[in-house]
């Protein structure tokens, strides 16, 4: 059947999803948070999960950093848009106070009537987008936007971290629209990248009591239930109740480890300085306290500078993909509601208690728009699952770089605090040899 409503065909071969992940995490204490990456550390053979460490861990870092460079000019070169959003900036107005990101495009598709756009967005400006494109593709799975509101007690909400931590999330929100093959091409993220004014735009939507009216038919239809829900959806449905559980716990427990390891911080900043203090009373220790007191520093700053790589690569990657495990729920409620919304057409007309040609026409409809949202959910999810692969796998090679790169710098102060100590010691006996 061929798909009505102007909603594009997307066709591609199921890939099912992995049913093979066990457990679920969400809510659990801290104890069983971390108790779930302490187990199952074999594989099914019996063989360790990890290999034995290599000789030099520096050089998988070369040769990583050397394929992965290799993998981004190969995507560099197919590339033909290029979005960037920078320079944010508070507005106050005499009810709100908000800010504006610039959004500057560059570009060589043919479609755009010129190679260079700058705009001006707030983040209610980046709801629309992705309202948009969800309401003209319910079942392609749209990236997540940061939360509007943050946690109580985390962060404030014009907090330059966070305002630079939203920015980046908007960055990526709009690169990634830009790469999927049939987001990139909705007008509506055309006039969001060129028009200097989108008011008159958001009017051009359907209007409030079009908005309700589809949230009823979506509850009715929830309630409703399906009559029988294909297996591959079933799959991808227990799939990510998998996943989100799996990603959640991570996100927690990285938290965890982050605000453990600030509090680790703070007793170094105190215990280093109270060898410097005890140098003074002691003469005859002063050389090895003042040792100890340096490398405490060093170990200190080089704490602080793996903190902030987990706050700034590790983290954002995690709950970024918390929050598309819920985006793909709430694609996968679209998708059956879609369903369910042909099946009780589909009883009415078999009831015969109604006008059947009319409702023999609005089926059809429903049946090309089911088929339309499998393909389209089907195409989509195996391009997910690649995407989230390659950018978690990113972040875990990022963060096992950077422990690498800790812990080397760390030895490398103890060890040359004990080189010193042995120097001296060695120093001394030959000068008691020769006395």
């Amino acid at each position: 059947m061929s798909a009505t409503l102007g909603e594009p065909a997307v066709v591609s071969q199921t890939q099912a999803a992995p049913i093979d992940i066990s457990g679920d995490m969400l809510d659990l204490d801290e104890d069983d948070d971390l108790e779930v990456f302490s187990k199952n550390t074999s594989l099914a053979d019996g063989s360790p999960l990890l290999s034995p460490m290599p000789n030099s861990p520096g050089s998988m870092v070369n040769q990583y950093r050397l394929e992965e460079g290799e993998e981004e000019e190969q995507g560099a070169g197919t590339k033909d848009i290029f979005i960037t959003v920078d320079n944010p900036e508070s507005h106050v107005t005499a009810i709100e106070t908000f800010i504006v990101y610039r959004v500057v495009t560059k570009t060589t598709r043919s479609e755009f009537d010129s190679s260079e756009y700058e705009v001006h967005r707030r983040y209610q400006d980046f709801l629309w987008l992705k309202g948009r494109l969800e309401e003209a593709h319910p079942t392609l799975i749209v990236h997540p936007l940061p939360e509007k509101f943050v946690m109580k007690g985390m962060v404030e909400r014009f907090n330059e971290d966070f305002i630079e931590t939203r920015r980046k999330a908007l960055h990526r929100f709009l690169n990634k629209i830009s790469e999927h093959p049939i987001l990139s091409s909705s007008q509506h993220f055309k006039v969001f990248l060129t028009a200097q004014e989108l008011t008159a735009h958001k009017k051009q939507g359907p209007g409030f009591l079009s908005r309700m009216g589809e949230t009823v038919r979506a509850v009715a239809n929830s309630v409703r239930g399906l009559r029988s829900r294909p297996d591959e959806f079933t799959v991808m449905q227990e799939y990510t109740e998998d996943f989100s559980s799996k990603i959640s716990s991570l996100d927690k427990v990285t938290q965890r480890i982050i605000k453990e390891q600030k509090e680790y911080l703070d007793e170094l900043r105190q215990y280093g300085p109270t060898y410097t203090q005890w140098a003074g009373l002691e003469e005859e220790l002063a050389e090895p306290l003042n040792g100890v007191a340096s490398c405490v520093e060093h170990c200190g700053k080089e704490t602080e500078d793996q903190i902030s790589h987990l706050s700034e690569v590790l983290v954002p990657a995690l709950h970024e993909y918390v929050l598309c495990a819920d985006t793909l729920k709430a694609v996968l409620r679209r998708r059956d509601n879609i369903q369910a919304e042909f099946e009780a057409k589909n009883e009415a007309l078999a009831s015969k208690k109604v006008d059947q040609e009319a409702l023999k026409e609005e089926v059809d409809r429903l049946e090309d728009r089911v088929e339309w949202a499998n393909n389209a959910l089907k195409g989509d999810w195996s391009r997910w699952q690649k995407s989230m692969r390659t950018d978690l796998k990113t972040a875990f090679v990022a963060t096992a770089e950077k422990n690498v790169e800790y812990y080397e710098k760390c030895l490398a102060v103890w060890e040359s605090f004990l080189l010193s100590q042995k120097t001296g010691h060695s120093e001394e006996g030959d000068r008691e040899n020769a006395s």
